[in-house]
């Protein structure tokens, strides 16, 4: 792990805020879903660290599936052309609905996804996002559950990656940018 943080350039946000804002976020939820039973779905591959964490302090029944998309490749800039890498495994028609996303930035892939998943006709469909980057948005898409707005850096951790790597990091760093453009 020295390796990794020596990519960091700095570290945006602790362990220790991100369990604060994922405990605030679990607790919304909690209320605002009681007796609904909600499909939480994340967004892999980025989402799986918050995922996992809120739900474990989700105090409602629910259920959880996974959808795998790229819009990414191996660059850093969104393409803007998304493929289903994996799709749900739940029906999601007359379902409470809630996408779990590590990171809304450009808004192109949520949009696409949202609207997909509108069309499939769900109950209610919400977003939670861990992470807001306003400053990159080209579609406008709304968070319903919204934990850090972030500015315009490339970010690694907590599930966030740059070629694979360093999403095993417990914070979230921003990436010096001698590694990503080499």
């Amino acid at each position: 792990m020295i390796k990794m943080r020596d990519d960091i350039k700095e570290i945006l946000l602790s362990e220790e805020q991100i369990e604060k804002v994922v405990k605030k976020i679990a607790d919304e939820i909690s209320r605002d879903y009681k007796d609904k039973n909600p499909l939480i779905i994340s967004v892999l591959k980025g989402s799986f660290v918050f995922m996992a964490d809120l739900v474990r302090r989700i105090t409602v029944p629910c259920a959880v599936d996974f959808m795998s998309i790229s819009s990414y490749g191996k660059g850093m800039r969104t393409s803007g052309e998304v493929k289903i890498n994996k799709d749900l495994d739940t029906k999601i028609e007359n379902r409470h609905v809630i996408v779990v996303e590590d990171i809304l930035d450009s808004g192109l892939t949520l949009s696409y996804i949202l609207d997909m998943f509108k069309a499939r006709g769900p109950a209610s469909i919400a977003l939670c996002a861990l992470l807001d980057k306003p400053d990159r948005r080209k579609m406008p898409v709304r968070i319903d559950y919204s934990g850090f707005t972030i500015p315009d850096e490339f970010v690694v951790g907590y599930g966030l990656d740059y070629n694979e790597k360093y999403r095993n990091l417990p914070y979230i760093g921003i990436l010096k940018p001698e590694i990503y453009s080499a």
